[in-house]
């Protein structure tokens, strides 16, 4: 079975600008590949290549077996795409903008109402089905938009940053409904920024100024050596005021970096630094300071990388 997606090289060049830069994809079925970058990255570029929209100045893509090139037209029916922004008609209902895109894909008419019915079903809109698109909750908006780019049944679907403004509550919901989906076989490309998000999936791309940076599982990323260098450990503290005591660490020469999660710092420090920081910030009027290691998070991942990337550009 081929993959889901595989791209060989993959460039595209806007005159002097190079968007995305030597790309190399490899994307199994039923995978929830998350897509992560600054914006400007390249990230939407490469989903437009991807959806056969443009062409790649060199390199090759091919989705659920299509060239995007020479069968782009099939790679459109193959696939569906979801946008950040709701891109629905408002003054239609649910129900209404369902049997457009119905029409809009090509369904023929004897077959239009089970395939609504099905993503209807699917996404959980039944009770919604006659209300007008503008007077959805954000949540709600998304599962319709969702069930619009399935009535056509594709096998891979492109999402677009799909929770961005929505509830925690329909955030979860939704990533629910993609874990079932991807159950029955259903391939997403998902770009976020949220990092919760990108722990849910299962391979993980992190593209910077057009460049593909790594590709891995959430759990092979945080194993990177650049992550936690040789002789450097994370920690996190407990202590009162914390924002004032996250400015007394970083004047600390053993001290990397800090920064604060929640009601708790996240320190990245020379070994041996949990035993000096309790005494050190003890010195600064911080006592009954409590100190244990811990794993890098995804955030630290994708910090570290930033900053390393962006040092090398300015060298």
């Amino acid at each position: 079975m081929p993959p889901a997606i595989a791209t060989s090289g993959l460039t595209r060049r806007f005159g002097a600008v190079t968007a995305v830069d030597h790309v190399d994809l490899n994307i199994e079925e039923g995978e929830i590949y998350g897509f992560l970058g600054p914006n400007g990255s390249g990230k939407t570029t490469l989903i437009r290549m991807l959806c056969g929209l443009l062409r790649p100045t060199s390199g090759s893509a091919t989705v659920m077996g299509c060239d995007t090139v020479r069968d782009s037209e099939k790679v459109k029916h193959e696939i569906g795409y979801m946008s950040q922004k709701f891109s629905l008609y408002t003054d239609l209902t649910a129900m209404e903008n369902l049997t457009f895109y119905a029409r809009v894909y090509g369904i023929p008419r004897r077959e239009r109402a089970e395939r609504i019915d099905d993503v209807v079903r699917i996404v959980g809109i039944g009770d919604y089905r006659k209300r007008l698109a503008s007077q959805l909750s954000g949540g709600w908006k998304q599962r319709l938009a969702l069930a619009c780019a399935l009535v056509h049944r594709p096998r891979m679907m492109f999402l677009d940053e799909p929770t961005a403004g929505i509830d925690p509550v329909a955030r979860r919901d939704l990533w629910n409904l993609l874990f079932d989906l991807a159950g029955q076989g259903y391939t997403f490309f998902v770009t976020t920024h949220y990092m919760d998000e990108a722990e849910r999936c299962s391979h993980i791309g992190y593209i910077y100024f057009s460049k593909l940076i790594v590709c891995g599982t959430p759990n092979e990323l945080k194993q990177l050596p650049d992550v936690t260098p040789q002789g450097m450990l994370r920690l996190e503290l407990r202590c009162p005021r914390a924002p004032y005591a996250m400015r007394l660490l970083n004047t600390f020469s053993y001290v990397q970096d800090a920064t604060i999660f929640g009601d708790v710092l996240h320190v990245l420090a020379t070994k041996g630094a949990e035993n000096r920081i309790p005494h050190d910030l003890a010195g600064g009027g911080f006592d009954g300071v409590e100190v244990r290691p811990i794993k890098p998070t995804l955030e630290d991942v994708f910090v570290t990388l930033t900053r390393s990337k962006a040092q090398e550009r300015n060298v």
